[in-house]
């Protein structure tokens, strides 16, 4: 347990904070609830009450927290005033965090599987039985030459787990540490890497922003950042003299475009072409940056490589190919406000075109790479990259390096082997396919999996079409899951591992987000309920039970000493770090065009096989690199219609629907503020109470539809309905939502689970059952949004 805060501590705070008048302000709540004469006491009545800084993990921005602990039990959660995401604000979902806690559903204690896979049979295992079951297998895996069938599938990681997680497969000899990112971020992060050379999601300094583009980012709801996003938005819009203005393009409104003052229904997946045409208006009315794309980019203007080959460059591309009536045509945006909302972007500097984290960018085509692409061209275009309120290149704290893995030539050779999910290979341009190991395990591509790892993974129900990994796990001989419920994955495993709760175990949290580099601390606040156990704390203790070699690639006895070791060099002792939760270096740093600190941090910093000169690329050398030997027939093979120089510069490409006129309207399923992306979510009580504020709903699903669509079916509001799609159908009721382009549906997500608890349980549907579960050939990323549907009253 950590020692409490004092009042002079925490007074110590401010100056981390900057002084900023939301943290003076948070701080001065907490201190005026300290009892009179209790100047050097708890920041809680004086007792067995105290308070411990945390940071939550029910949603992605990782906000700080405070928690208030009485008797040995965490009773109330408050955010922290020193953490920059949140400065002392908490969403519903944090303070809803003790029913997760204390949340009867949770697993008490390992369990090894006696029954048939799914039967439901377990019997209870001591820790070490574990450690030794897995130890041995990955040993037996490395003696028989093959440690490359051991895989680990992993959801969201923070701080240190992940590259902890990819440290642990690489020395036992495999490739196969394979994220969940290309159910959402990764198309983003290709998108910067193809352009400004960072291979991470860009931030937006929205309280300096003039204009802000947002193209299908649910900046108020859902995102990777959302409680960050609040936070920008609110300042842009009442906490300055001059308002900035807010236009969202997407086919929903929802609340982010309720709070706008500009919403346009855009045709779903032709956002590409929308960026574009607003790119041509910005080039031909003399408005981009002349200094920024004549001097830090590449291929704006019509160029000669090496050889002496011409090349077009995107200038003339854009000219030629996306006038704003031919891009009316595509999206259905009135060419008069394509040219009314360029000049406004370009004539109110400074803007930004903000990326979307899944939605439109997950449609089964390269068409959401190259969306990606062109909504961030127009950050360069306007000269708003690493400038105040453009875009920022998240910065990080630079921890200690990692050991250096010991000499090991089976783990050497099995390094190299092709990854289980086909990035790099099957799918060239992909970091990660997690969707797709279903169907290689099937296929046994390109080999056979003999060990799977599951940690914060969920694949079951979070994958279109995840009844696959069901079919896929019969043949995989030994599954591992590293879960605090029994969800709809764990059940089919043969080790069900509890992992503690956030509120009961150690890990750190980078902060993203606000450009800067900072870490907030995630530490016990109480004693682990159940006989639960960290999962890194495991892995080290598998790592030490395998011996020499892999032992000696982990010096640590556990994950809180690794933590210490990682984090020594950010300015902040241990001791200083739990005691604030947090650490940061505020106040974002920008560097000068062209500068050493731009080339190394800023545009090119990641660039692999092409040149990291700090140039912004508007014809992509580093796609060249990866697509430029391939011919006519492998590109089509890969969704590309076109060919030449097109393939490296941002263009439209069609999206190919599954379903024909016969499903008239476009599936999208939506995450929302309020169950977010989490599973264990769908099992707390509060959250479902909450679950569909917007239409009036809770306690399970609905099927948004416009009410003009609705009436030519004959449906009214609240009627039962059937959404039917290539892929099967499911049952709910309609609402009718008037902010919603006609032919789009949506379906919020996080119900119709099938396991977790009692009150996620058979509640309401999963979406995602009856979308495409194809991979994008290319990037390997999943199909959200290209699943067209019927509807029909049930």
């Amino acid at each position: 347990m950590t020692t409490p805060l004092t009042r002079r501590q925490f007074l110590k705070l401010t100056a981390v904070a900057g002084g900023s008048a939301a943290a003076m302000g948070g701080l001065q709540a907490v201190l005026n609830a300290t009892p009179a004469g209790a100047e050097e006491g708890l920041l809680a009545p004086s007792g067995e009450e105290h308070i411990v800084p945390s940071v939550c993990l029910l949603c992605p921005s990782g906000c700080g927290v405070l928690v208030r602990v009485a008797d040995g039990r965490a009773v109330k959660l408050e955010g922290n005033p020193m953490h920059p995401i949140n400065t002392g604000s908490l969403c519903p979902k944090g303070q809803a965090a003790p029913e997760l806690l204390y949340n009867p559903d949770r697993l008490t204690g390992p369990l090894r599987r006696v029954g048939e896979r799914g039967s439901g049979e377990w019997e209870p295992i001591t820790w070490d039985e574990a450690v030794q079951i897995v130890a041995q297998k990955l040993n037996d895996l490395r003696a028989a030459g093959h440690p490359e069938r051991a895989a680990c599938l992993y959801g969201e990681t923070r701080g240190q787990m992940r590259p902890f997680i990819e440290r642990f497969m690489q020395a036992v000899g495999s490739p196969n540490a394979i994220s969940h990112d290309s159910l959402n971020i990764e198309a983003a992060k290709l998108a910067t890497y193809y352009t400004q050379g960072v291979y991470d999601l860009p931030a937006y300094d929205l309280e300096n922003s003039n204009y802000v583009l947002s193209f299908g980012a649910n900046l108020l709801e859902a995102g990777r950042t959302p409680q960050r996003m609040v936070s920008g938005y609110s300042y842009m819009r009442r906490g300055r003299a001059e308002r900035g203005k807010v236009v969202v393009i997407d086919p929903r409104q929802g609340v982010t475009g309720a709070k706008a003052d500009e919403w346009i229904p855009i045709v779903p997946g032709t956002d590409a072409a929308l960026a574009l045409g607003l790119a041509n208006v910005i080039i031909r009315s003399g408005l981009a940056d002349s200094d920024f794309v004549h001097n830090y980019s590449f291929g704006f203007e019509d160029f000669k490589d090496g050889e002496g080959k011409s090349h077009k460059g995107f200038k003339e591309f854009v000219l030629q190919n996306y006038p704003p009536s031919r891009v009316e045509q595509i999206t259905g945006v009135p060419a008069t406000t394509i040219s009314r909302l360029a000049g406004e972007f370009a004539g109110n500097p400074p803007a930004v075109a903000i990326l979307p984290g899944k939605g439109g960018l997950l449609n089964g085509s390269i068409n959401g790479l190259y969306t990606a692409m062109a909504v961030h061209m127009l950050n360069a275009l306007v000269g708003s990259i690493e400038t105040p309120g453009g875009v920022l290149a998240q910065r990080y704290f630079p921890c200690a390096d990692w050991p250096q893995l010991p000499p090991d030539p089976v783990a050497e050779r099995g390094r190299t082997a092709e990854r289980l999910d086909g990035a790099g290979a099957r799918f060239p341009l992909a970091r990660h396919a997690y969707q797709a190991v279903a169907d290689h395990i099937s296929e046994g591509y390109p080999y056979p999996v003999e060990m799977l790892f599951l940690y914060d993974a969920n694949p079951v129900y979070e994958v279109p079409g995840g009844t696959r990994f069901v079919e896929a796990f019969q043949k995989a001989p030994f599954i591992v899951s590293c879960a605090s419920f029994m969800d709809e994955t764990a059940q089919y495993a043969d080790l069900v591992l509890p992992e503690p709760t956030f509120l009961e175990r150690w890990q750190d949290d980078a902060i993203e987000g606000l450009g800067y580099p900072g870490v907030g601390l995630r530490q016990p606040v109480v004693e682990p309920l159940y006989d639960t156990l960290n999962t890194g704390d495991f892995l080290l203790r598998v790592a030490q039970a395998m011996g020499d070699p892999v032992a000696g690639a982990f010096p640590w006895s556990n994950f809180e000493e690794l933590l210490k070791d990682r984090l020594k060099t950010i300015g902040a002792e241990w001791e200083t770090l739990k005691e604030l939760g947090v650490w940061m270096i505020p106040g974002y740093r920008f560097a000068r065009r062209g500068s050493e600190k731009w080339v190394a941090e800023v545009v090119g910093r990641d660039r692999m096989s092409s040149p990291r000169d700090g140039r912004f690329d508007f014809f992509s050398r580093e796609l060249n690199c990866a697509l430029g030997e391939l011919g006519a027939d492998e590109l089509k093979a890969l969704g590309l219609s076109q060919a030449g120089d097109a393939v490296f510069l941002p263009h439209h490409e069609p999206v190919t629907y599954a379903g024909n006129a016969e499903y008239p309207f476009t599936l999208n399923v939506i995450t929302l503020m309020s169950l977010g992306p989490y599973s264990a979510a769908a099992n707390m009580p509060t959250l479902q109470e909450i679950s569909g504020m917007t239409v009036g709903e809770r306690w399970d699903s609905w099927l948004e539809m416009n009410p003009e669509a609705a009436h030519e079916l004959e449906l009214r509001n609240k009627d039962g309905v059937w959404v039917e799609s290539p892929y099967g159908k499911l049952k709910t009721k309609v609402r009718l939502v008037k902010s919603l382009h006609p032919d789009v549906v949506n379906l919020p997500h996080n119900q119709g689970h099938t396991a977790v608890g009692r009150w996620a349980r058979n509640r309401g549907v999963n979406g995602l059952e009856i979308l495409n579960p194809a991979s994008e050939p290319a990037t390997g990323l999943a199909s959200f949004t290209n699943t067209r549907v019927k509807v029909y009253k049930a």
